[in-house]
């Protein structure tokens, strides 16, 4: 039986004798990089208890014929060879046979063969390279060991979610529930929409997005219990740090009054920044490869995969473990010809706290910038991680950039010789931050910042459950969109624009000239449309036509149907292309047709745009390439 408090397991139990089908629970899921959470609360009893959510064990497996109940689902899915598990050792509660092998038992072999070890899939989502519905994962599996594409892990993650609450809560159908999924605030349009199909795969097509910065704040703001008013205050600037096992979400949320009441409202969001837990593994993994090295052992690719995988566990249990100095690590190989047996070493305290807080965390100038070294023409198949490991300085970069961010409101002041956005609070988020020498050195840097400009040093928002807070905040959101507590103002994290080229005449070696057409304002809220009914465009019949798309994320001053002739790279981002094919619908191909676009934020989260057209007001969806070719 679960181990959950008894509030939850109620839950399950017919009302009145009856089936309990509607909407009873706000629940929260973490999508995470490395983890998945999924956290609930009883809307039929907040009046009585208030709000208090919940984190659900998960059913999963550890080892073959092993299920065991774990508060985080790991996001990782492990392909078995045909031979390698016995039939009847994979079977979960509710079913005999899954069709992959996901969780900590994926986790636990992926160690020993990482070949067969699918990872990062929610990093993969948003890498513009490839096509996210293709068969590419593990990325560096040889031809005989069978692929999966990001898409399916990530449904894959949601389906064992879906079927461990269905399994404790027969009575109360997930897809008839309040479901609230988080993503990074940096995902880009189309990462958002494969998150929600992936979503509407198993069958909980009403679930929203939510970004993980906010719903972070969102749980700190539940857990005080009402006294959040009173660690934080008008004029305050909250930056939130979120370093998890992919990548690195830095967001800025201001605190002002409306009415005589505290307002929040999310003001800048950071870059996709690959770069976090899986980084620092890979790191201590290098650190001990050398440490072998010197000793005249060699590791093949492989042993160093493992090897990564093998520092992970360790780090964690010295992050978690304070009284522990030292973590045994074992090196398996295929053959004692190989590197002479089994290796034995160890990863220290000393070690982890050195190569994870002066490689990742130095101490840095607010004017010192990330490293962008010049690429090699050939690179082999993989994420894009950020080519400079220094968190500090990507910090630096975007306190920098947003600058401005503030500036439209009234109860911030900006002192004139600031040279960045000053924070006056700072929340973490992320398992990697549990590591004390980490947030500290972070706060270190960021108050070194604030004192070179005379400004009050920024104060820690405590309390926070680095591992658990993304899906319990996830969990209170939905029970604020109910009208109740109070909501982050956020809207889109970016403003969009749509290229058009200019009408002129062809010139031997000089592409046409293109404007920025702003179809979507940064702050764009949840429901909303704008319409560009002056915009005019003509589209083809019955052939593809493509847009050139773009974002800011610090252009807030931009309105709907702004056009701009000129940009620098820092202003405009170019993201992936949107395309649309009319069809014919008793037009002959290749007729134009004159459309304007119509660009709106879905209550799920999404932007969607539609092309309108002039004659009849009939509608066309312009699909954004979700990276299915």
């Amino acid at each position: 039986m679960s181990d959950l408090p008894e509030l939850v397991q109620e839950a399950t139990v017919a009302v009145d004798g009856q089936p309990q089908t509607g909407t009873r629970f706000s629940v929260g899921i973490d999508l995470g990089t490395t983890h998945c959470v999924l956290s609930c609360a009883d809307l039929d009893r907040i009046d009585d208890e208030g709000f208090s959510p919940q984190v659900m064990a998960i059913p999963q497996l550890t080892s073959p014929g092993s299920v065991e109940e774990k508060l985080q689902l790991p996001s990782f899915l492990y392909l078995a060879h045909q031979a390698e598990l016995a039939a009847d050792s994979t079977s979960l509660p509710w079913i005999a046979k899954p069709e992959f092998l996901v969780g900590e038992i994926a986790r636990n072999l992926g160690s020993k063969t990482p070949i067969r070890l699918v990872s990062s899939a929610k990093s993969w989502l948003c890498h513009t390279g490839v096509d996210c519905k293709a068969p590419i994962l593990p990325a560096e599996a040889p031809d005989e060991v069978g692929r999966i594409s990001p898409f399916q892990a990530t449904t894959a993650y949601l389906q064992h979610l879906r079927d461990a609450w269905q399994s404790q809560h027969p009575n109360a159908p997930l897809d008839r529930q309040d479901v609230v999924i988080t993503v990074p605030a940096s995902f880009d349009p189309a990462a958002r929409e494969l998150t929600v199909e992936a979503a509407r795969a198993v069958g909980l097509g009403q679930a929203i997005l939510l970004e993980e910065p906010q719903a972070a704040l969102y749980s700190w703001i539940e857990k005080s219990h009402g006294d959040w008013r009173k660690h934080a205050r008008i004029g305050d600037v909250i930056l939130v740090i979120d370093i998890g096992g992919g990548t690195t979400d830095l967001s800025l949320i201001a605190v002002t009054e409306k009415d005589g009441n505290l307002e929040l409202t999310r003001v800048a969001v950071g870059d996709h920044i690959l770069l976090g837990g899986d980084n620092m593994d890979l790191a201590l993994a290098y650190t001990v490869k050398t440490k072998l090295e010197k000793d005249g052992k060699r590791l093949e690719a492989w042993q160093l995969q493992a090897l990564t995988h093998s520092c992970r566990d360790a780090k964690e249990k010295l992050f978690n473990h304070s009284e522990l100095d030292t973590i045994p690590l074992v090196v398996a190989s295929r053959g004692s010809s190989l590197i002479g047996g089994t290796l034995r070493t160890e990863l220290t305290r000393e070690e982890v706290n050195r190569v994870l807080v002066e490689g990742f965390l130095p101490k840095v100038a607010i004017t010192d910038r990330p490293a962008s070294p010049p690429r090699t023409g050939l690179r082999s198949a993989g994420l894009p991680y950020a080519q400079d490991a220094g968190i500090t300085r990507h910090l630096a970069a975007f306190l920098a950039k947003q600058q401005g961010a503030t500036d439209e409101l009234k109860d911030i002041n900006l002192p004139e010789h600031a040279s960045f956005l000053h924070p006056t609070a700072v929340l973490f988020n992320g398992g990697v931050l549990k590591a004390g020498a980490l947030d500290e050195r972070l706060m270190e840097v960021l108050n070194s910042w604030l004192s070179a400009e005379q400004a009050p040093e920024a104060r820690l928002l405590t309390g926070a459950d680095l591992d658990l807070a993304v899906a319990r905040g996830a969990a209170y959101y939905g029970y604020v969109r109910k009208g109740k507590g109070v909501r982050i103002k956020g809207g889109t994290a970016a403003s969009y624009y749509v290229g058009i080229e200019s009408a002129t005449p062809a010139v031997p070696g000089l592409s046409p000239e293109v404007q920025a057409l702003c179809i979507a304002p940064f702050g764009m809220e949840e429901g909303t449309q704008q319409e560009l009914p002056d915009d005019e465009f003509g589209l083809v019949i019955g052939e593809p036509v493509r847009f050139r798309f773009f974002a800011s994320n610090t252009r807030r001053e931009d309105k709907v149907g702004t056009r701009l002739n000129y940009w620098t790279n820092e202003e405009l981002d170019e993201l992936d292309e949107i395309e649309i094919t009319l069809p014919e619908e008793g037009r002959r191909p290749g007729d134009v047709v004159p459309v304007h676009l119509c660009a709106a934020v879905t209550e799920v989260g999404t932007l969607e745009l539609q092309a309108v057209s002039q004659k009849d007001q009939s509608r066309w969806k312009i699909e954004f390439d979700v990276r299915a070719g």
